[in-house]
Protein backbone atom coordinates (compact mmCIF):
# COMPACT_ATOMS: atom_id res chain seq x y z
CA UNK A 1 0.00 0.00 0.00
CA UNK A 2 3.30 2.15 0.08
CA UNK A 3 1.74 3.73 -3.61
CA UNK A 4 3.79 6.97 -2.70
CA UNK A 5 6.94 5.52 -3.41
CA UNK A 6 5.59 3.24 -6.32
CA UNK A 7 3.89 5.34 -8.17
CA UNK A 8 5.31 8.98 -7.24
CA UNK A 9 2.89 11.86 -8.81
CA UNK A 10 4.41 15.45 -8.85
CA UNK A 11 6.79 15.02 -6.47
CA UNK A 12 10.67 15.34 -7.21
CA UNK A 13 12.59 12.05 -6.80
CA UNK A 14 15.84 12.54 -5.26
CA UNK A 15 19.30 10.06 -7.06
CA UNK A 16 19.71 8.75 -3.09
CA UNK A 17 15.58 7.96 -3.40
CA UNK A 18 16.13 5.96 -6.84
CA UNK A 19 18.41 3.41 -6.03
CA UNK A 20 21.55 2.48 -8.65
CA UNK A 21 19.84 2.55 -11.51
CA UNK A 22 18.40 6.15 -10.98
CA UNK A 23 21.82 8.44 -10.56
CA UNK A 24 23.34 10.39 -13.66
CA UNK A 25 19.95 11.59 -15.22
CA UNK A 26 20.63 14.34 -17.73
CA UNK A 27 17.02 15.77 -17.05
CA UNK A 28 18.15 16.81 -13.60
CA UNK A 29 21.09 18.54 -14.62
CA UNK A 30 19.75 20.66 -17.10
CA UNK A 31 18.83 24.50 -15.74
CA UNK A 32 15.43 25.06 -14.21
CA UNK A 33 14.66 27.64 -16.54
CA UNK A 34 15.02 25.59 -19.88
CA UNK A 35 12.69 22.73 -18.37
CA UNK A 36 10.27 25.37 -17.57
CA UNK A 37 10.49 26.60 -20.45
CA UNK A 38 10.52 23.16 -22.44
CA UNK A 39 7.19 22.55 -20.88
CA UNK A 40 5.44 26.08 -21.70
CA UNK A 41 6.20 24.83 -25.09
CA UNK A 42 4.50 21.45 -24.81
CA UNK A 43 1.39 23.24 -23.04
CA UNK A 44 0.96 26.20 -25.70
CA UNK A 45 2.29 24.94 -29.13
CA UNK A 46 -0.56 22.42 -29.40
CA UNK A 47 -2.96 25.17 -29.82
CA UNK A 48 -3.88 25.77 -32.96
CA UNK A 49 -1.85 23.22 -34.30
CA UNK A 50 -2.88 19.81 -36.50
CA UNK A 51 -3.20 16.20 -35.87
CA UNK A 52 0.48 15.44 -37.05
CA UNK A 53 2.41 17.94 -34.30
CA UNK A 54 0.09 16.80 -31.47
CA UNK A 55 1.37 13.27 -32.29
CA UNK A 56 4.74 14.54 -32.69
CA UNK A 57 4.64 16.49 -28.99
CA UNK A 58 3.22 12.92 -27.58
CA UNK A 59 5.68 11.16 -29.49
CA UNK A 60 9.19 13.50 -28.41
CA UNK A 61 7.75 13.33 -24.52
CA UNK A 62 7.66 9.10 -24.64
CA UNK A 63 11.52 9.64 -25.96
CA UNK A 64 12.38 12.22 -23.69
CA UNK A 65 10.80 9.94 -20.99
CA UNK A 66 13.11 6.85 -22.03
CA UNK A 67 16.36 8.40 -22.92
CA UNK A 68 16.05 11.04 -19.34
CA UNK A 69 17.85 8.45 -17.25
CA UNK A 70 15.47 8.20 -15.12
CA UNK A 71 14.45 4.73 -13.53
CA UNK A 72 12.13 2.68 -15.36
CA UNK A 73 9.79 1.90 -12.56
CA UNK A 74 8.81 5.61 -12.02
CA UNK A 75 7.23 5.26 -15.03
CA UNK A 76 6.19 1.48 -15.37
CA UNK A 77 3.06 2.29 -13.74
CA UNK A 78 1.92 6.11 -14.24
CA UNK A 79 2.82 5.81 -17.84
CA UNK A 80 1.11 2.78 -19.12
CA UNK A 81 -1.81 4.15 -16.90
CA UNK A 82 -1.73 7.63 -18.68
CA UNK A 83 -1.53 6.13 -22.08
CA UNK A 84 -4.40 3.76 -21.60
CA UNK A 85 -6.46 6.89 -20.40
CA UNK A 86 -5.57 9.14 -23.00
CA UNK A 87 -6.74 6.59 -25.82
CA UNK A 88 -9.92 5.81 -24.24
CA UNK A 89 -10.69 9.53 -23.94
CA UNK A 90 -9.67 10.03 -27.77
CA UNK A 91 -11.81 6.46 -28.39
CA UNK A 92 -15.13 8.20 -27.26
CA UNK A 93 -14.55 11.36 -28.51
CA UNK A 94 -14.01 9.51 -32.22
CA UNK A 95 -16.92 7.24 -31.42
CA UNK A 96 -19.10 9.84 -30.12
CA UNK A 97 -21.36 12.16 -32.46
CA UNK A 98 -19.09 15.31 -33.30
CA UNK A 99 -22.58 17.35 -33.91
CA UNK A 100 -22.32 20.22 -36.17
CA UNK A 101 -24.10 23.40 -37.03
CA UNK A 102 -27.86 23.99 -37.59
CA UNK A 103 -28.06 24.04 -41.51
CA UNK A 104 -29.18 27.35 -42.72
CA UNK A 105 -32.16 28.05 -44.59
CA UNK A 106 -32.28 28.27 -48.33
CA UNK A 107 -33.16 31.68 -49.94
CA UNK A 108 -33.32 30.66 -53.26
CA UNK A 109 -34.25 26.57 -54.75
CA UNK A 110 -32.12 24.13 -54.79
CA UNK A 111 -32.12 23.67 -58.46
CA UNK A 112 -30.66 27.23 -59.24
CA UNK A 113 -26.88 25.86 -56.87
CA UNK A 114 -24.67 24.34 -59.35
CA UNK A 115 -21.27 23.84 -58.22
CA UNK A 116 -19.70 22.23 -61.27
CA UNK A 117 -20.64 23.60 -64.99
CA UNK A 118 -22.33 20.94 -66.89
CA UNK A 119 -23.22 20.99 -70.47
CA UNK A 120 -25.87 22.94 -71.92
CA UNK A 121 -29.04 21.37 -72.06
CA UNK A 122 -28.15 18.36 -69.40
CA UNK A 123 -30.07 17.94 -66.31
CA UNK A 124 -28.80 19.73 -62.83
CA UNK A 125 -26.69 17.20 -60.83
CA UNK A 126 -28.55 15.06 -57.93
CA UNK A 127 -25.38 16.02 -55.62
CA UNK A 128 -22.71 18.71 -55.67
CA UNK A 129 -19.26 18.44 -54.28
CA UNK A 130 -17.47 14.91 -52.91
CA UNK A 131 -17.63 13.33 -49.53
CA UNK A 132 -15.63 14.62 -47.03
CA UNK A 133 -12.93 12.16 -46.51
CA UNK A 134 -11.72 10.67 -43.25
CA UNK A 135 -7.95 10.12 -44.55
CA UNK A 136 -5.87 11.09 -47.89
CA UNK A 137 -2.59 10.38 -48.91
CA UNK A 138 -2.29 10.85 -51.79
CA UNK A 139 -4.61 8.44 -54.23
CA UNK A 140 -5.36 6.32 -50.89
CA UNK A 141 -8.60 8.16 -49.89
CA UNK A 142 -10.70 6.66 -46.56
CA UNK A 143 -14.31 7.68 -46.28
CA UNK A 144 -16.01 7.70 -43.07
CA UNK A 145 -15.53 4.46 -41.33
CA UNK A 146 -19.00 3.14 -39.96
CA UNK A 147 -19.50 1.08 -36.87
CA UNK A 148 -22.77 -0.43 -36.87
CA UNK A 149 -24.68 2.81 -35.12
CA UNK A 150 -21.57 4.98 -35.27
CA UNK A 151 -19.83 6.91 -37.28
CA UNK A 152 -16.24 8.20 -37.24
CA UNK A 153 -16.11 10.99 -39.88
CA UNK A 154 -12.83 13.66 -39.97
CA UNK A 155 -14.07 15.77 -37.77
CA UNK A 156 -14.69 13.26 -34.91
CA UNK A 157 -11.44 11.67 -35.89
CA UNK A 158 -9.57 14.83 -35.52
CA UNK A 159 -11.26 15.97 -32.14
CA UNK A 160 -10.33 12.39 -30.71
CA UNK A 161 -6.39 13.14 -32.05
CA UNK A 162 -7.02 16.69 -30.07
CA UNK A 163 -8.22 15.26 -27.04
CA UNK A 164 -5.93 12.23 -26.68
CA UNK A 165 -2.54 13.89 -26.96
CA UNK A 166 -3.45 17.04 -25.27
CA UNK A 167 -4.57 15.18 -22.42
CA UNK A 168 -1.75 13.38 -22.43
CA UNK A 169 0.93 16.04 -23.23
CA UNK A 170 -0.57 17.97 -20.15
CA UNK A 171 -0.11 15.84 -17.22
CA UNK A 172 3.29 13.86 -18.67
CA UNK A 173 4.87 17.64 -19.34
CA UNK A 174 4.09 18.57 -15.67
CA UNK A 175 4.53 15.61 -14.27
CA UNK A 176 8.20 15.18 -15.75
CA UNK A 177 9.27 18.55 -14.58
CA UNK A 178 8.32 18.06 -11.20
CA UNK A 179 9.61 14.69 -10.71
CA UNK A 180 13.12 15.95 -12.01
CA UNK A 181 13.45 19.42 -10.51
CA UNK A 182 13.81 20.14 -6.68
CA UNK A 183 10.76 22.73 -5.83
CA UNK A 184 13.15 25.35 -4.65
CA UNK A 185 15.01 25.44 -7.97
CA UNK A 186 11.11 25.68 -9.95
CA UNK A 187 9.86 28.22 -7.67
CA UNK A 188 13.82 30.16 -8.44
CA UNK A 189 12.70 30.08 -11.74
CA UNK A 190 9.42 31.03 -12.14
CA UNK A 191 10.74 33.77 -10.08
CA UNK A 192 13.62 34.63 -12.26
CA UNK A 193 11.16 34.86 -15.23
CA UNK A 194 8.52 37.45 -13.69
CA UNK A 195 11.28 39.29 -12.17
CA UNK A 196 10.24 41.73 -14.77
CA UNK A 197 6.97 42.34 -13.22
CA UNK A 198 8.59 43.75 -9.77
CA UNK A 199 8.61 47.11 -11.26
CA UNK A 200 5.01 46.97 -11.87
CA UNK A 201 4.31 46.27 -8.35
CA UNK A 202 3.97 42.47 -8.92
CA UNK A 203 4.44 40.55 -5.01
CA UNK A 204 7.12 38.07 -7.02
CA UNK A 205 8.84 37.03 -3.80
CA UNK A 206 5.39 35.89 -2.20
CA UNK A 207 3.70 34.60 -5.26
CA UNK A 208 7.00 31.97 -5.21
CA UNK A 209 7.11 31.61 -1.27
CA UNK A 210 3.34 30.75 -1.79
CA UNK A 211 3.67 28.02 -4.32
CA UNK A 212 6.91 26.46 -2.58
CA UNK A 213 4.22 26.05 0.30
CA UNK A 214 1.69 24.10 -2.37
CA UNK A 215 4.76 22.23 -3.57
CA UNK A 216 5.78 20.95 -0.46
CA UNK A 217 1.54 20.22 0.97
CA UNK A 218 1.26 17.93 -2.03
CA UNK A 219 2.78 14.87 -0.56
CA UNK A 220 0.86 15.78 2.58
CA UNK A 221 -2.26 15.25 0.97
CA UNK A 222 -1.48 12.08 -0.86
CA UNK A 223 0.18 10.58 2.60
CA UNK A 224 -3.48 11.48 3.94
CA UNK A 225 -5.28 9.98 1.16
CA UNK A 226 -2.96 6.69 1.58
CA UNK A 227 -3.18 6.29 4.82
CA UNK A 228 -7.55 6.19 4.50
CA UNK A 229 -7.19 3.50 1.66
CA UNK A 230 -5.09 1.27 4.27
CA UNK A 231 -7.30 1.52 7.09
CA UNK A 232 -9.93 0.67 4.51
CA UNK A 233 -7.69 -2.36 3.12
CA UNK A 234 -6.19 -3.41 6.98
CA UNK A 235 -10.29 -3.82 7.77
CA UNK A 236 -11.20 -5.82 4.73
CA UNK A 237 -13.99 -4.20 3.75
CA UNK A 238 -15.85 -5.34 0.67
CA UNK A 239 -17.71 -2.57 -1.13
CA UNK A 240 -19.92 -5.42 -3.28
CA UNK A 241 -21.51 -6.86 0.35
CA UNK A 242 -22.84 -3.70 1.75
CA UNK A 243 -24.64 -2.49 -1.19
CA UNK A 244 -24.31 0.65 -3.46
CA UNK A 245 -26.20 2.81 -0.41
CA UNK A 246 -23.45 1.66 2.34
CA UNK A 247 -20.65 2.13 0.00
CA UNK A 248 -21.61 5.75 -1.41
CA UNK A 249 -22.02 6.11 2.16
CA UNK A 250 -18.60 4.95 2.96
CA UNK A 251 -17.15 7.03 0.00
CA UNK A 252 -18.36 10.12 1.50
CA UNK A 253 -17.20 9.39 5.11
CA UNK A 254 -14.10 8.69 3.32
CA UNK A 255 -13.70 11.62 1.84
CA UNK A 256 -15.34 14.16 4.77
CA UNK A 257 -12.36 12.61 6.69
CA UNK A 258 -9.89 13.81 3.86
CA UNK A 259 -11.23 16.82 3.39
CA UNK A 260 -10.99 17.42 7.76
CA UNK A 261 -7.09 15.35 8.00
CA UNK A 262 -6.02 18.07 4.87
CA UNK A 263 -7.53 21.08 6.72
CA UNK A 264 -5.87 20.12 9.87
CA UNK A 265 -2.23 19.64 8.25
CA UNK A 266 -2.81 23.22 6.91
CA UNK A 267 -3.80 24.86 10.10
CA UNK A 268 -0.66 23.00 11.58
CA UNK A 269 1.68 24.38 8.84
CA UNK A 270 0.30 27.83 9.43
CA UNK A 271 0.56 27.81 12.83
CA UNK A 272 4.29 26.24 12.68
CA UNK A 273 4.86 29.48 9.80
CA UNK A 274 3.35 31.90 12.20
CA UNK A 275 5.71 30.74 15.39
CA UNK A 276 8.79 31.42 13.04
CA UNK A 277 7.49 35.05 12.59
CA UNK A 278 5.61 34.14 9.32
CA UNK A 279 8.56 35.61 7.08
CA UNK A 280 8.94 34.41 3.67
CA UNK A 281 12.52 33.03 1.87
CA UNK A 282 13.29 35.23 -1.25
CA UNK A 283 13.94 32.77 -3.90
CA UNK A 284 17.42 33.83 -4.20
CA UNK A 285 18.31 32.45 -1.02
CA UNK A 286 16.20 28.84 -1.71
CA UNK A 287 18.23 28.34 -4.70
CA UNK A 288 21.48 29.45 -5.92
CA UNK A 289 22.03 28.95 -10.12
CA UNK A 290 25.36 27.79 -11.83
CA UNK A 291 28.06 30.36 -12.75
CA UNK A 292 28.00 29.23 -16.04
CA UNK A 293 24.96 26.99 -18.01
CA UNK A 294 26.23 23.30 -18.85
CA UNK A 295 26.64 22.29 -22.41
CA UNK A 296 23.42 20.32 -21.56
CA UNK A 297 21.32 23.12 -20.74
CA UNK A 298 22.53 25.28 -23.95
CA UNK A 299 21.79 22.35 -26.34
CA UNK A 300 18.11 22.14 -24.86
CA UNK A 301 17.98 25.75 -26.00
CA UNK A 302 19.27 24.89 -29.64
CA UNK A 303 16.67 22.19 -29.59
CA UNK A 304 14.02 24.47 -28.36
CA UNK A 305 14.28 26.91 -30.83
CA UNK A 306 14.27 24.23 -34.03
CA UNK A 307 11.26 23.14 -32.10
CA UNK A 308 9.71 26.70 -32.33
CA UNK A 309 10.25 27.00 -35.59
CA UNK A 310 9.18 23.52 -36.63
CA UNK A 311 5.57 24.54 -34.96
CA UNK A 312 5.91 27.68 -36.79
CA UNK A 313 6.18 26.16 -40.68
CA UNK A 314 4.95 22.38 -40.20
CA UNK A 315 2.53 22.74 -37.26
CA UNK A 316 -0.15 24.50 -38.06
CA UNK A 317 -3.34 23.23 -39.00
Amino acid sequence: MDWLRQLPIGQYVDDGEVGRDGGGSWLKRLDPRVKLVWTVAFLVTPILAGPLWRLALVGLLVLVTAVCGLPWRLWRQSLPLLLALALLVGLLSALLPAGGGAPASLQRPPGELRLVPGSPGAPAPSRAGLSWELVRWGPVMAGPLELGPLVVTRRSAELGINGATLLFTVIHSANLLLLSTPPEELVWSISWWLGPLKALGWPVERLGFTLLLSLRFLPLVQEELQNLLRSIATRAVSLRRLGWKASLGLVLAVGERLLANVLLRSEQGAEALMARGGMWLPPDRLHQPAATPTLASLVAVLALVGLLALRWKVGAL
